[in-house]
């Protein structure tokens, strides 16, 4: 049975794998401490809400694509990943503090696409630095 671990095809498909369940939980996280529903913003077509949710999606799949990179087991691959994560939902709440003339997430929720642009980058960019940092 151990050499069934080892076949690649094997081990592509179970990394993938453990990566959609991370990402659809991540994602669900993000949901929680956002005031909108961001599938429902984004199935009324709102922009703005479509790039932060956008961002955070390729953010997370960027952390996990670093974690696999560096790490030889799946176990490692996820516990680097869900460290990335934290940090790029830190990211988060660090650029809601410092911007306190502006609600971010109330903003993004209204549609505003300068913001949620913004958001996109923000979580772009982080998760390359975070990547980079968890190898």
């Amino acid at each position: 049975m151990d050499n069934f671990w080892e076949i690649t095809y094997v081990e592509i498909a179970a990394r993938y794998s453990v990566v959609i369940l991370c990402t659809v939980v991540f994602l669900a996280l993000f949901e929680l401490v956002t005031s909108y529903k961001n599938w429902d913003e984004i199935k009324k077509g709102n922009f703005a809400v479509a790039m932060a949710t956008g961002g955070k999606l390729f953010g997370i799949t960027t952390i996990f694509r670093y974690s696999i990179e560096h790490n030889d087991t799946i176990l490692q691959s996820v516990g680097w990943g869900v460290f990335g994560y934290i940090l790029l939902l830190l990211s988060y709440f660090i650029f809601e503090f410092l911007t306190p003339k502006i609600k971010i997430d109330e903003e993004i929720g209204n549609g505003n696409r300068a913001v949620g642009f913004i958001s996109m980058l923000i979580s772009v960019g982080m998760a390359f630095v975070i990547g980079a940092s968890i190898g």
